[in-house]
């Protein structure tokens, strides 16, 4: 449906959808009155944000998550290949392609919450042996992942190059899009200046005021994190997100930034195998996020092995593909406190006592352990 000049269906859609009004339904084009209050109708839409808000006041909305790469593996096999290789001609005996190659079709040929791209890259794969069979009379084909590309090409999408060490102000931040879940790597730096906070990455209004609202809580907490009180008044502040073309907007990168910033101003590094998603309060309360099973997903294609996320969301725990919960650990936080614990690395603490801390050198004098050493 659509919105042109000779007229509005959402407006006609009001009138049909009300209870009210549909037992007299007075259709324009043969001006006749059709009772429609025993009608469903059954409507699909990729994305709720062009769909008036009287108009969904009147629906049920069944939401649809993106399938996993699981489901995606099982309906390449089930439905998918067996139907593109009738259509080309060709059998089973044609095509023997792994399961590494079909995760590397699925990861990186692919970006989608459904499986039409996957199905058309399936396509061109049989198209690629059909054409080979009859040029060079080859009838079995072996597909794995080192030699996918020769049959479609190389990649079309490719991983950010996430950091294998552990860094100080960057984190691993979870987001949900339309396209499924991603992982994002949150970026901070400071230099000398007065307080300024910049922010880049094309965030809408939404997380300009979670970075914000991370700055308060730290500087409130200042003492407690073993910042400098008056860092907002020394240094300027950048946080960056990456893929800077995307916009990126949601209640859900508070906790991601303010972990960025507490490992920068405290000099403490990150665990570079921790993921997170969370929304910040000012006094520092972890608020539920959603999209909760992509993102997770998207944490264990890269290979987090911990995955924090609110406390509230302990509920949607069944939501998680049974391969996440099994291999990644997921960690419900109440509060920043509970993330802070997880995500940095403390520092080591001496635990060496005075007596030992000098060394002595004769009754009347100690020397310090530095200088002997």
């Amino acid at each position: 449906l659509s919105k042109d000049s000779h007229g509005d269906p959402s407006s006609a859609l009001l009138e049909v959808l009300d209870s009210d009004q549909n037992k007299s339904f007075r259709d324009h084009f043969i001006e006749l009155p059709v009772d429609l209050s025993e009608c469903i109708f059954i409507a699909t839409a990729n994305t709720l944000d062009t769909v008036p808000r009287p108009l969904i006041d009147r629906m049920e909305i069944i939401n649809l998550t993106s399938y996993t790469r699981n489901e995606k593996i099982s309906i390449f096999n089930n439905h998918l290949l067996p139907k593109q290789l009738k259509r080309h001609g060709l059998t089973k005996r044609y095509i023997k392609i792994s399961n590494d190659a079909i995760c590397e079709l699925i990861d990186y040929y692919t970006k989608e919450a459904g499986v039409r791209n996957l199905e058309r890259e399936t396509a061109a794969l049989c198209r690629k042996i059909a054409r080979i069979t009859v040029e060079n009379g080859t009838k079995s084909h072996s597909i794995t992942a080192n030699n996918l590309k020769d049959y479609i090409g190389n990649r079309k999408y490719h991983d950010d190059c996430l950091q294998n060490e552990n860094l100080i102000g960057v984190v691993n931040g979870l987001a949900w899009t339309e396209l499924g879940g991603e992982m994002l790597q949150v970026e901070t730096a400071f230099m000398n200046g007065s307080g300024k906070l910049e922010l880049t990455g094309k965030l809408g209004d939404v997380m300009k005021e979670s970075a914000n609202a991370a700055i308060t809580y730290i500087r409130c907490n200042s003492t407690k994190f073993g910042i400098d009180p008056d860092f907002y008044k020394k240094y300027d502040l950048h946080i960056h997100f990456p893929d800077g073309a995307t916009p990126k907007d949601g209640p859900s990168a508070g906790v991601t930034m303010a972990v960025a910033l507490v490992s920068l101003l405290g000099n403490i590094e990150v665990r570079n195998d921790v993921a997170m998603t969370g929304e910040i309060t000012l006094k520092g309360r972890v608020l539920p996020i959603g999209g909760l099973k992509e993102k997770t997903m998207a944490a264990y294609r890269h290979g987090i092995k911990t995955i924090i996320v609110p406390y509230e969301n302990r509920y949607d725990i069944e939501e998680i593909d049974p391969m996440v919960k099994d291999n990644t650990e997921i960690v419900f936080a109440k509060t920043i406190d509970d993330v802070l614990d997880v995500a940095l690395l403390k520092n080591e603490i001496d635990n060496t006592t005075e007596q030992e801390l000098y060394i002595p050198i004769d009754n009347n004098c100690r020397e310090p352990l530095e200088n002997r050493i």
